[in-house]
C-alpha cells in the first residue's frame, strides 16, 4: 500500500475539476477534490494538459442541461486536440441521463452518479487503465465525512447540512436525482465548521435543498435552531441562511435568528408563486394568506431584513389573472431579491403532464415582465440605502472599476449585487469595513470607506 502511494506521488495524474450548477453541487466537487488529493494526484482548474477532467453537472432544468452538454463538447475538443486524455462526467446530468449519454455523447469516457461521489478515485484509476467506469451507487446514501478542499475565497465557505429533498414539488426532479432528505450529524457539521473557522473563514453560508427541515429525519425534530446557536458560538463574523421553506419557518426558529447577531438579516425563502391554485398544483404546502402573514412577521421581528426568493412563470394553469396576482404580490411585498425562471416541463414530473400548459413564448414574456418589475424594486432598495453607512466584506480590488469591491449582508455571493467603494489605504480581501453608500450603478451600490 505504501509503495503504491509513493508511486502515485512520484508520477501523479493531473485531474481537472469543473463544477456547474448550485453551491450544493460545488460542495460535492470540493469533496471529490479532497479524495483525489489524498490519493496523491495533482489537482488543477485548467483541463488543458490534464489527464482527466471531472465535470460535475447540474441536470435540473433545460438551461442547466444545455450548459452541461456545451461543457462536454468543449472538453471533447480538448481531447481531440490531444490536450486532455479522459473525461469523467458526474452529478445530476449523468444520474438522470446515463443511457442517453452513453448513446449520444461518445466523448464521455466514464460516469459517476450522485450517490457515488466518493468513488472518484477508483473511477480516475479505471479511466487511466483504459476502462470506461459507470458507477451509480445508492442516491439515498450520504458520506458522513465532509472533508473537502474549499475552493471559495478564504473568507467565505458553504456548510451543506443535508442531502436530498422530501418536498416532492410537482415540477422538480431533485428527489429522483439526489434521494430522500438526509441530515448530516450535528457532530460532523460542528467539526467541519470548527475547522473552517480555524482556517479563517468569516462568512459561513448554511445550505441544503431545505435547511428548515434539518434534523427531522435523524433526530425526529427540527434542529436548525440548535445548530445555528452552536455555529454562532464559533468565531465566524457572518452566518448566512439559504433555502428556508415557508411552511417550516416557525416562531422558534425566528426567535433564534432574531436573538443571534451573527445571523444575517437575509433570508432566502423559495416561494415559486403566490396564487393558491397554482401553489396547490405545485404540491407546495403554504397558502397565499400564510405566506403574506409570514413575510409580515419576519419584517416585524427582523428589522432591516432583506428577502430573497425564487419564482417560476408559466406554470401549468397560470393564466393572465394568476400571473397578475403574482405581480401585484411582488409590488406589495417589495421582496428585495428574486431569481425568476421560466417553467421547464421536466420529464418524469407531475407538472410536465398537467393540463393547461402555458405556451413557452408567453412564459418567457412573463419572466421578462417579472425581471423588469424586480429590477425596479431592487433599484428602490439600493436608493433607500444612499447616505447610509453599511458593513462591507471586501472581496479585493477591481482593476476594471479602479476601486475595491465587496458585499453587504444583503448580498450573497454569485447571486446578488456588489458594492464598489474607494478608500485611502490598503483593504485586504476578507476585511470588514464601514462604507458610506453614495450612488448606484447597474443594480450595484457605490460608496467610500467611512474613516
Amino acid at each position: 500500500m505504501t509503495e503504491n502511494r509513493e508511486e502515485l506521488t512520484l508520477n501523479p495524474y493531473k485531474v481537472a475539476f469543473i463544477s456547474l450548477g448550485c453551491a450544493k453541487n460545488l460542495v460535492n466537487t470540493e469533496q471529490m477534490m479532497a479524495l483525489v488529493q489524498d490519493a496523491g494526484y495533482e489537482i488543477t482548474g485548467d483541463p488543458a494538459g490534464a489527464d482527466v477532467a471531472v465535470l460535475n453537472t447540474c441536470g435540473f432544468i433545460d438551461s442547466a442541461k444545455s450548459e452541461a452538454i456545451q461543457n462536454i463538447l468543449e472538453l471533447a475538443e480538448l481531447k481531440e486536440a490531444g490536450k486532455l486524455k479522459k473525461l469523467l462526467v458526474t452529478g445530476c446530468l449523468s444520474q438522470r441521463y446515463q443511457k442517453e449519454i452513453l448513446e449520444e455523447l461518445p466523448e464521455v469516457d466514464g460516469m459517476l452518479g450522485t450517490g457515488s461521489y466518493d468513488q472518484v478515485v477508483p473511477a480516475v484509476e479505471a479511466l487511466m487503465a483504459g476502462a470506461q467506469p459507470q458507477i451509480f451507487g445508492d442516491i439515498h446514501h450520504t458520506k458522513e465525512d465532509g472533508r473537502r478542499l474549499v475552493s471559495t475565497p478564504s473568507y467565505t465557505a458553504y456548510l451543506k447540512i443535508a442531502e436530498g429533498c422530501d418536498n416532492f414539488c410537482a415540477y422538480c426532479v431533485i428527489p429522483r436525482l439526489r434521494g430522500r432528505y438526509r441530515s448530516r450529524s450535528m457532530d460532523s457539521l460542528l467539526a467541519e465548521a470548527q475547522e473552517l473557522a480555524e482556517r479563517g473563514v468569516k462568512e459561513i453560508i448554511v445550505i441544503a435543498q431545505d435547511i428548515t427541515r434539518y434534523g427531522t429525519d435523524r433526530y425526529q425534530k427540527r434542529m436548525l435552531g440548535e445548530l445555528l446557536v452552536k455555529l454562532c458560538a464559533l468565531p465566524f463574523h457572518w452566518v448566512r441562511l439559504h433555502y428556508l421553506y415557508p411552511d417550516e419557518l416557525d416562531d422558534a426558529l425566528i426567535d433564534v435568528i432574531a436573538g443571534q447577531p451573527k445571523i444575517l438579516r437575509y433570508i432566502d425563502i423559495p416561494l415559486q408563486h403566490i396564487n393558491d391554485e397554482i401553489l396547490k398544483s405545485m404540491n407546495r404546502r403554504s397558502t397565499k394568506a400564510e405566506i403574506v402573514a409570514l413575510l409580515d412577521k419576519l419584517r416585524q421581528r427582523l428589522p432591516g431584513l432583506v428577502l430573497r426568493t425564487s419564482l417560476i412563470c408559466g406554470l401549468p394553469g397560470e393564466g393572465e389573472a394568476e400571473f397578475e396576482e403574482l405581480c401585484e404580490f411582488l409590488r406589495e411585498s417589495r421582496i428585495e431579491r428574486a431569481g425568476v425562471f421560466q417553467f421547464s416541463p421536466e420529464e418524469g414530473t407531475p407538472a410536465a403532464v398537467m393540463p393547461n400548459q402555458v405556451d413557452p413564448d408567453t412564459a418567457q414574456r412573463r419572466v421578462e415582465r417579472v425581471v423588469e418589475l424586480q429590477s425596479r424594486i431592487m433599484d428602490g432598495y439600493n436608493e433607500s440605502r444612499l447616505g447610509e453607512v453599511m458593513e462591507v466584506l471586501c472581496e479585493g480590488f477591481d482593476r476594471e472599476m479602479g476601486c475595491y469591491v465587496g458585499r453587504t449582508y444583503a448580498d450573497s455571493p454569485d447571486v446578488d449585487g456588489k458594492v464598489f467603494f474607494t478608500g485611502a489605504g490598503l483593504v485586504p480581501a476578507g476585511t470588514f469595513v464601514n462604507v458610506r453608500m453614495t450612488g448606484t450603478s447597474d443594480g450595484d451600490l457605490t460608496g467610500e470607506i467611512e474613516e
